[in-house]
C-alpha cells in the first residue's frame, strides 16, 4: 500500500479548471518532482494535500495509509501528517525562531510560555535539520535563507509523513540550495515523503527520485528520474500544437531604424542584502508596431522588469531608457503615461480595477485629462461618450456603462482594463498575463485587439506563461531566467520545446 493515494481529484477556480481528474501515488521516502508549465496544476496538488484547499472545494479522493483524508484546513492536514513549505514565507518577523517553529503548539501553562522547554524543543528540531540557528534570535534578523530554514523547521515540528516544497529554492543561492538538498536527503532517510514543486530541471534531476508531469491540470506522465532526461521531460510538458486561436499576421513586420522603446543595462535590485538582483543587466529594444513576447518561469524577473520601466523607480533601478531614440528618465507612472506608456497589470482585482466603481468610471480613470475642465471638474457628458465609444470598440458585453464592473465576467473585466489604458493613447502598451483566468472566446478577442493596435503602430510587450500564446501572438520573444536575459528569438525560429529548454536550463538562444 502506498503512503498517499490520489484518485480522480479535480479543482475548479473561476474561469479555469486547475486540476482535472488527477491521480497518482506517493510512497514512503520518495522525493517526487511535480513538473509542468505555469498553470499546469503543480501547486494546486500541493494545496489539496496540505489542506490549503479544503476537502469541500475539490472532487475526488486523497488517502493516507488507506484512510480517506478530509482536511478542511492546514491544521487538519498537519495533524494527519502532511505539511507544506510555501514559496512565500509565512513567518512572524518580530517573534523568535523558536516561537515561529512552534507557533501553533507553544509549550506552557495558563497562557505562559515555558521558555526553557521551547528552546529545548527548538534545538532538537534544528539539530535534525543540521543547521546552527539560535532559537532565541528574532526571525527578522535572519537572512532569507535562514528564514526558509525556519519554515522547514516549523513543518518538521509537526512530525510529518509528507512535506510539500512549493518552489522552495526561488530565493536561495546555489550554496543555500545545496544545504536544502542535504536536509531533504536527511528527511528522506527518515522515511518522510517529499513532493518537490519546481520549474528547475537541474534541481529535479539532482534531488528527486521520480518525476510526475502535469499539463493543463491533467496528469501526463510519471517516470523514475533515472529513466528519463531533461529533453524528454520538456517534451512531456509542452507537447501541444499552437491552435487556430491566434490570428495570423497579414504581412511580415517592417521594423524602423529607431525603436519605440529601448533599455540598456537595466538592473532592478532585490532590496535584500546578499540576494541576487531581480533583474540583472538586461538590454532589449521594441520596434514600432511590434508585438514582443516575454517568457520565463517563476522568479525569472519578467514582471519586475516591465513594472520597473513603467513605475519609474529611478532611485532603485540602474540602466538607461530610450523612447523613440531619446534617453528618458521616468520618475513615476504619471511620467510614463505622459510619455506614451501604459501597463495592464497581472492582477486585475488588486491593481487593475476599482471594484466599487462602475464601468464608465473605470474606463476613464487614467484619462481624466480628456474629460475634465482646466479646473479639474469632470465633464460627465464627455466621460459618458468616451467610455461608450471604447466599450463599443472593444465589444465589452455589459448592460450599460453604469453597470458595476465587479459584476462582469473575467474576460469583460480584462477588456475594461485594456480600454482604460487605450484611452490614454499609448505608443507602448505593456501587457502582463493579459488572458489569465478568462475563457477562450475572450482570449480570442484580446488577441484581435492586440493585432489591430499593432497594425495601427502601437508597440506591445506581452508577458505570458502560456507557451502557445507566446508563440501564437508574438513577432519576437525574449526569454528570461533568474533575472537574466537568455536571448531574443524570432517567432519563425521558436517552438515550445526550445523556449522551455532555455527558460529551465539557462541555455542561450
Amino acid at each position: 500500500m502506498s503512503l498517499i493515494e490520489i484518485e480522480g481529484v479535480s479543482v475548479i477556480f473561476p474561469g479555469v479548471k486547475a486540476l482535472d481528474n488527477v491521480g497518482f501515488t506517493v510512497d514512503e521516502g520518495e522525493v517526487i518532482a511535480l513538473c509542468g508549465e505555469n498553470g499546469a496544476g503543480k501547486s494546486t496538488v500541493g494545496k489539496v494535500l496540505s489542506g490549503v484547499i479544503s476537502v469541500s472545494d475539490y472532487v475526488g479522493t486523497v488517502r493516507m495509509n488507506g484512510e480517506v483524508l478530509r482536511s478542511t484546513n492546514t491544521i487538519d492536514a498537519a495533524e494527519q501528517g502532511i505539511v507544506i513549505v510555501h514559496q512565500e514565507l509565512n513567518l512572524f518577523p518580530e517573534l523568535s525562531v523558536g516561537e515561529n517553529i512552534f507557533i501553533d503548539q507553544l509549550p506552557g501553562r495558563a497562557g505562559v510560555i515555558d521558555a526553557a522547554l521551547l528552546r529545548k524543543r527548538s534545538v532538537e528540531i534544528l539539530d535534525l535539520l543540521g543547521v546552527d540557528i539560535d532559537p532565541d534570535e528574532k526571525v527578522k534578523n535572519l537572512a532569507v535563507s535562514g528564514q526558509q530554514l525556519v519554515e522547514i523547521a516549523k513543518a518538521l515540528a509537526r512530525d510529518p509523513k509528507v512535506i510539500v516544497f512549493d518552489e522552495a529554492t526561488s530565493s536561495l543561492s546555489k550554496p543555500e540550495v545545496a544545504a536544502l538538498f542535504a536536509i531533504i536527503r536527511r528527511l528522506r532517510a527518515r522515511g518522510i515523503a517529499i513532493l518537490y514543486v519546481s520549474h528547475k530541471l537541474d534541481e529535479i534531476f539532482e534531488i528527486c527520485t521520480r518525476v510526475i508531469v502535469l499539463k493543463d491540470g491533467q496528469f501526463v506522465r510519471s517516470s523514475p528520474v533515472g529513466e528519463t532526461n531533461h529533453d524528454e521531460v520538456v517534451s512531456w510538458m509542452v507537447g501541444r500544437a499552437v491552435s487556430d486561436l491566434y490570428p495570423s499576421r497579414s504581412s511580415a513586420l517592417a521594423l524602423t531604424d529607431t525603436p519605440a522603446l529601448e533599455v540598456r543595462g537595466w538592473t532592478v535590485p532585490n532590496g535584500v542584502a546578499g540576494q541576487r538582483n531581480l533583474v540583472d543587466d538586461v538590454s532589449f529594444s521594441l520596434g514600432r508596431g511590434e508585438i514582443l513576447g516575454v517568457y520565463g518561469l517563476v522568479g525569472a524577473g519578467r514582471t519586475e522588469l516591465l513594472r520597473s520601466i513603467f513605475e519609474g523607480r529611478a532611485s532603485a533601478v540602474r540602466g538607461q531608457l530610450f523612447l523613440n531614440g531619446v534617453e528618458t528618465t521616468l520618475r513615476d507612472p504619471r511620467d510614463a503615461i505622459q510619455q506614451g506608456l501604459a501597463l495592464v497589470t497581472e492582477d486585475r482585482k488588486h491593481d487593475g480595477l476599482v471594484f466599487t466603481m462602475n464601468v464608465r468610471e473605470n474606463l476613464t480613470l487614467a484619462a481624466h485629462r480628456l474629460v475634465s475642465s482646466r479646473a479639474g471638474v469632470i465633464r460627465r457628458s464627455d466621460e459618458r461618450t468616451l467610455a461608450q465609444d471604447i466599450s463599443d470598440r472593444l465589444k465589452v458585453k455589459v448592460p450599460g456603462i453604469q453597470y458595476g464592473v465587479k459584476k462582469l465576467s473575467g474576460g469583460n473585466q480584462q477588456k475594461v482594463i485594456l480600454g482604460k489604458w487605450l484611452l490614454t493613447r499609448p505608443q507602448v502598451l505593456i501587457l502582463d498575463e493579459p488572458t489569465r483566468g478568462i475563457d477562450i472566446g475572450a482570449k480570442s478577442e484580446i488577441y484581435r485587439i492586440m493585432h489591430e493596435l499593432s497594425a495601427a503602430g502601437v508597440s506591445i510587450i506581452m508577458i505570458s506563461s502560456e507557451l502557445p500564446e507566446i508563440l501564437g501572438i508574438s513577432d519576437r520573444i525574449l526569454v528570461l531566467r533568474e533575472g537574466h536575459l537568455q536571448g531574443s528569438i524570432d517567432r519563425s525560429e521558436a517552438n515550445e520545446e526550445r523556449l522551455a529548454h532555455i527558460a529551465m536550463t539557462g541555455a542561450t538562444a
